[in-house]
């Protein structure tokens, strides 16, 4: 697998004969670049009221995983050749893994969004087990035990907080092929990536000191790898579809940095799967998918495609994409658009879009 130019060779890569096992590979993989646990949500209060929602836990390993040892050597390297010690029971303050989480609120009139950024430490930033748990400082996933489900979700912000009970008892479906999922036409970018579509949701949403108790469904998806971009494409849109039959639509195409919209329908990589709550599902070919940008919302300067049309004839899909509130920018460190999205045609349903690289 091929390197981008910002990536270091000596991070582990992707490798398309591994296994994906649970509970086991929920955890952290740190010798890889990059990874996150991905929730997204929409809900309804008891009047009502659409609310999407999202969570994401995102790890950085700045270098190449290293032994304290050789960490060691390096830092007494540039000191002054004092001997330091690090007592077998007391975690090391040495990482090189940065975690970053963002959290959303979204309802039509409303999108909030906030962040939050720590080195990786136990009493800090942590994916750990007994029971499974992924923190940052004050927001944490927390299960029941060593599995993800049934957890716990709290956020805390200046502009909302909430505290959902998650459940969900479907098989994880495991993208691409059995969680390899290629990412460029020549195979040479991919990741591991496995996703849980079916979460039942209830808890409650905190927005502007008003207390609303909500219901829904969600979706987690679970991604790692070294690299997921190669150097001609900007950016992806994601799309996470819940149908109104019961089925499931995860689509999402890498676009080519090439600005032409004649180069832009040959040169974009797309990848779909459709799946159901048994665990079932299949990929769909891309000579199959038709996705067509039908109206673009500006936001600081920046156009966004926040209504879609997707037409998949081999699933009979043909189905309009709207976002809830054409806003809902993540105007963050790292800034993209992420928010909820209404579907109509010849299925109903609602869902997630995310956009990047625009």
């Amino acid at each position: 697998m091929s390197s981008s130019p910002h990536a270091n060779n000596t991070y582990t890569q992707v490798d398309k004969n591994k296994v994906i096992v649970f509970p086991q590979d929920h955890l952290a993989h740190d010798d890889f670049r990059q990874e996150w646990w991905y929730l997204t949500a929409n809900l309804e209060t008891e009047h009502g009221k659409k609310i999407g929602l999202q969570w994401t836990q995102f790890r950085i390993a700045m270098t190449p995983v290293a032994p304290h040892s050789t960490l060691l050597k390096n830092q007494l390297a540039t000191s002054s050749n004092k001997p330091i010690s690090i007592k077998n029971n007391e975690p090391s303050w040495i990482s090189n893994q940065l975690y970053m989480a963002h959290a959303a609120v979204t309802s039509a009139s409303q999108h909030f969004a906030t962040e939050k950024w720590s080195r990786q430490h136990p009493q800090l930033a942590n994916v750990s087990n007994h029971p499974f748990t992924v923190k940052i400082d004050d927001w944490r996933w927390i299960s029941d035990g060593n599995t993800l489900f049934p957890a716990t979700l709290e956020v805390t912000g200046e502009q909302f907080n909430y505290r959902l009970t998650l459940h969900s008892s479907a098989p994880y479906q495991r993208q691409g092929n059995q969680g390899y999922s290629v990412k460029t036409a020549d195979g040479s970018v991919a990741s591991h990536y496995y996703s849980q579509p079916y979460i039942q949701v209830s808890g409650n949403i905190t927005l502007q000191g008003e207390e609303h108790n909500v219901t829904g469904q969600a979706w987690l998806d679970r991604e790692w790898s070294s690299q997921f971009l190669n150097k001609t494409q900007a950016g992806w849109d994601w799309f996470a579809l819940r149908l109104h039959d019961g089925s499931t639509l995860m689509l999402f195409q890498l676009r080519d940095q090439a600005k032409s919209p004649a180069n832009q329908s040959t040169a974009n990589f797309y990848s779909a799967r459709r799946m159901f709550a048994d665990g079932s599902g299949h990929n769909i070919a891309s000579t199959n998918i038709t996705l067509t940008a039908l109206d673009w919302h500006t936001i600081d300067l920046t156009r966004y495609p926040t209504s879609w049309q997707i037409s998949i004839p081999s699933e009979h899909i043909d189905i309009k994409i709207n976002a809830l509130n054409p806003n809902a920018k993540m105007s963050l460190t790292i800034s993209y658009w992420e928010g909820p999205v209404l579907i109509s045609g010849s299925h109903q349903g609602e869902g997630y879009l995310e956009l990047t690289g625009y």
